[in-house]
């Protein structure tokens, strides 16, 4: 394979959400997909800045997005709130010349940064790099039988317009994904709902009520877990389960069916 991606990990899967990538790594190196980490990766900021005059926030991301510019390598993300906001800065940098300015100024690259590194999430190279019909071929230890549900959260979706990860009213990259592993994709009413990440500390009680309704949602439709890419969704969404319907990354599964997961 030709195409050598840049990966960017992010603070919590070297931490919290240790599976997310470990899984994800193994799985790479079993469909031999090059990949390189950064050398001098810093925490994406977590959560995008909202005022287009907050600056220093969009830095750390900057600097990624320049780093894979440099080694000509699409920047390959796996958490759904890393991928959320390096896609987010990248734009805002690409289509808004203050920002641009100010981005450059502050960063002092060699060559002014104007977004031309390609932000792809891990789901997305699965599909268009690897193709989910030759997934396909390479699973060995199909998941056949197994009702799984996707969780998609919010962030990879929305906005639409500038993440364009699928349609945000129906998505179902997550579920073609699913069906190359030979698991069998539930449909459900809250798979693209936000679980009321942010305001888990400022609201505990709204975040318990929002994820009951997934939980409620993806077992009434008879899904028996269900698979996510954020580790704050997985983390409210274990908190609240009641134990009938678990949570798991799903390069947990990717790697169960491609033989890779002890």
């Amino acid at each position: 394979m030709d195409k050598t991606y840049l990966y960017y990990p992010g603070c919590t899967l070297k931490t919290k959400a240790k599976e997310l990538d470990a899984y994800a790594l193994q799985s790479m190196e079993m469909l031999g997909i090059p990949c390189k980490e950064l050398d001098e990766w810093q925490c994406c900021g977590a959560v995008y800045p909202q005022a287009t005059d907050e600056i220093a926030t969009r830095l750390s991301a900057a600097r990624a997005l320049e780093e894979a510019r440099q080694k000509d390598c699409d920047l390959l993300t796996l958490c759904s709130a890393c991928h959320h906001v390096m896609k987010r800065v990248n734009h805002d940098i690409a289509s808004d010349a203050d920002i641009r300015m100010k981005v450059n100024n502050y960063s002092e690259f060699e060559t002014p940064y104007a977004g031309e590194t390609k932000v792809v999430h891990f789901l997305e190279m699965l599909r268009d790099t690897i193709g989910f019909a030759e997934l396909k071929k390479r699973v060995l230890n199909p998941l056949t039988g197994r009702k799984i549900g996707a969780y998609y959260g919010c962030l990879l979706l929305r906005p639409s317009n500038v993440m364009q990860f699928d349609d945000p009213e129906n998505p179902y990259i997550m579920e073609e994904f699913l069906h190359a592993i030979g698991a069998e994709p539930v449909l459900y009413s809250y798979r693209n709902e936000c679980c009321g990440g942010y305001v888990a500390l400022d609201d505990p009680a709204l975040v318990q009520k929002v994820c009951t309704k997934v939980l409620h949602s993806a077992e009434q439709k008879g899904a028996e877990v269900l698979v996510t890419a954020c580790p704050l969704c997985k983390y409210n969404l274990t908190k609240h389960d009641s134990g009938d319907v678990p949570t798991y990354y799903f390069t947990e599964l990717l790697a169960e069916a491609l033989g890779v997961k002890e």
